[in-house]
């Protein structure tokens, strides 16, 4: 903390706690107690049940559950692929050429995520690749959306690097391709990881695009939540959006150990 007085240091964490607290930890408490509630008409919820969760790990929900995982895994890993290779491509290019590099893979999230969607729908319902209908669309949606941050991430790490690394393995006369695989990936693996958790913290809670592109059997879980909060059924809509965002901690620390290590090699 940057605040070197007793007194700044108080101030500055009562104002972090009625910041963070409203804004942040509140809107998600209120989703976890709903999520245990049968009524909801005063203050606080009133009821305790679990049947919530119960209809949130079954059926319907559990595929969707596992529709996201997948959706949100293939997408990462296809953004991570593509976000890289241009990363590392864009670092050798002039300023020109990288300004417009940066400027093509920032556009997709520049725009509104519906807008997305709607061109993947118009480029990919016709020939010579018709993917409308078909859960492809829907990883191909969301990779376009998430790989901008790899990308920006797989850049950043790359400009911290030092070129001395690479300059001692081909003066002692390792090729191109040896220096990236045994020396320069190695060394971006902790960005790499973190970009991988940020494209699959995204993907997992992508709704606009996904709602103009999802067929029948690939349902997403945000698109479920939805439906379920659109028919009225809020307190299981809550009990979805918990297993929703529990998943999704889940796969991040998992990420986060990952990265941790690799940070140590």
């Amino acid at each position: 903390m940057l605040v070197h007085s007793r007194k700044g240091k108080w101030a500055t964490w009562v104002l972090f706690f009625v910041l963070f607290l409203p804004l942040f930890a509140l809107p998600l408490l209120v989703i976890l107690m709903a999520s245990f509630s049968e009524h909801w008409s005063g203050a606080f919820p009133s009821g305790f049940t679990g049947e919530h969760y119960a209809s949130a790990t079954r059926g319907d929900s559990l595929r969707a559950l596992t529709t996201s995982l997948v959706t949100a895994v293939a997408a990462s890993l296809l953004a991570l692929t593509v976000g890289s290779w241009a990363a590392l491509a864009g670092a050798s290019m002039k300023r020109g050429g990288k300004k417009l590099l940066d400027a093509l893979f920032v556009l997709p999230v520049a725009v509104p995520s519906v807008v997305v969607g709607l061109a993947v729908l118009v480029a990919f319902s016709k020939p010579p690749m018709i993917l409308n209908g078909t859960s492809s669309i829907v990883i191909l949606a969301h990779a376009i959306l998430v790989t901008a941050f790899a990308y920006q991430s797989v850049s950043a790490a790359i400009m911290r690097l030092d070129p001395a690394y690479e300059q001692a393995a081909a003066s002692l006369g390792a090729r191109p391709s040896y220096v990236l695989w045994k020396v320069k990936l190695p060394l971006l693996l902790p960005s790499l990881t973190a970009a991988a958790g940020l494209c699959f913290a995204l993907s997992m809670g992508e709704l606009s695009a996904t709602m103009m592109l999802y067929p029948p059997d690939w349902m997403p879980l945000p698109v479920q939540i939805y439906a379920a909060t659109d028919r009225g059924s809020t307190f299981t809509g809550a009990a979805v959006a918990t297993v929703l965002m529990a998943a999704t901690l889940l796969v991040l620390l998992a990420v986060s150990r990952i990265r941790t290590r690799a940070s140590y090699r």
